[in-house]
């Protein structure tokens, strides 16, 4: 029986997925595996960790994979997919294919078919294929100058908001620790962050911090009614819907957008654990495109790794 192994690294977590020719048998989450963000040896850890725990669930060696298929972001640069290549072979020892984050999501979405996908994780971009096979993306330039609506972004336009909000309630207050103690949003992110004051968080938030770990914060704190909460991860639907919109038009110039038959499909933590950056971006996608079909159902990229390690080298990567 063969083997095949997909990997979805990303900069917050690696999942691996290990299956036969027509199921997927097991599944396996590891930490961040993006060199650019962790550098090469956090990269190795999480992606031997992610490897050996999906292998030893079903039950097989590494080695006894036929084909593995990893889509990592920065893969478009060659350095790093030598390098991604290099540390996967040190367990594996059959074919190994490095493509880039947005083929594999847009494999899970639709196959072969023609769609878009928009992706919010610790970044964010959209890609998207037409019926003649030509492909477009939006976003993903990098979490210093782009990747809008992802949990980088999210975690510093919180962060903003809430000193913001502490500069605004000065002439109410006496110290800006009293105003910053009076928001529970600042709380949830202190917390997040494990401070424990105002001058600390500041510090911390100009020291080029993990800005996508204060998700949880957030949702939790606009599930709870935080009014800014709630603003910011509704301006990440907006933000989106709007790289959505791009690769729309891109791809599907010339038609009529009221008449346009587009699927939509949604990846990644933000729209996973958020409903309320899932529901701004139906909303704000339906206003201008009101006949796109939006899968309302996250997928999962490292589904689309495992079936392009099936499909064999140099499948679907266009």
């Amino acid at each position: 029986m063969a083997f095949y192994l997909g990997i979805d690294g990303g900069g917050s977590k690696t999942t691996c997925a290990v299956g036969d020719e027509s199921s997927q048998l097991a599944t396996a989450v590891a930490g961040p595996s993006n060199i650019t963000r962790v550098g090469e040896v956090r990269a190795r850890e999480s992606l031997h960790q992610a490897i050996r725990e999906a292998c030893a669930a079903a039950k097989i060696a590494p080695q006894q994979v036929q084909r593995a298929c990893i889509g990592v972001a920065g893969a478009g640069r060659t350095e790093v997919a030598r390098t991604v290549r290099t540390i996967v072979a040190e367990l594996i020892s059959g074919e190994i294919e490095v493509v880039a984050d947005m083929p594999i999501a847009l494999e899970a979405a639709f196959g072969g078919g023609a769609g878009v996908i928009v992706i919010a994780g610790t970044g964010s971009f959209a890609y998207g294929r037409n019926a003649q096979g030509r492909t477009a993306r939006a976003g993903g330039w990098g979490f210093a100058i782009s990747d809008e609506g992802s949990a980088h972004w999210i975690g510093r336009a919180a962060v903003a908001g809430v000193l913001h909000a502490i500069d605004q309630e000065q002439d109410q207050r006496k110290d800006a620790q009293a105003s910053a103690t009076a928001l529970p949003l600042f709380r949830g992110l202190k917390a997040a962050w494990k401070l424990n004051s105002l001058d600390e968080f500041v510090r911390a938030a100009n020291s080029n911090p993990d800005f996508a770990a204060l998700l949880p914060a957030i949702v939790a704190a606009a599930d709870a009614g935080d009014a800014l909460a709630q603003r910011v991860l509704s301006q990440a639907g907006g933000e989106l819907s709007r790289l959505a919109g791009i690769v729309i038009r891109r791809l599907f110039t010339g038609q009529d957008v009221g008449s346009l038959d587009v699927w939509l499909s949604m990846a990644g933590g933000v729209f996973r654990y958020s409903t309320r950056v899932r529901g701004a971006f139906c909303d704000e996608v339906r206003k201008v495109y009101a006949q796109v079909s939006v899968n309302p159902q996250v997928v999962e990229p490292v589904t689309g790794a495992l079936q392009m390690a099936r499909h064999g080298h140099n499948s679907r990567l266009k």
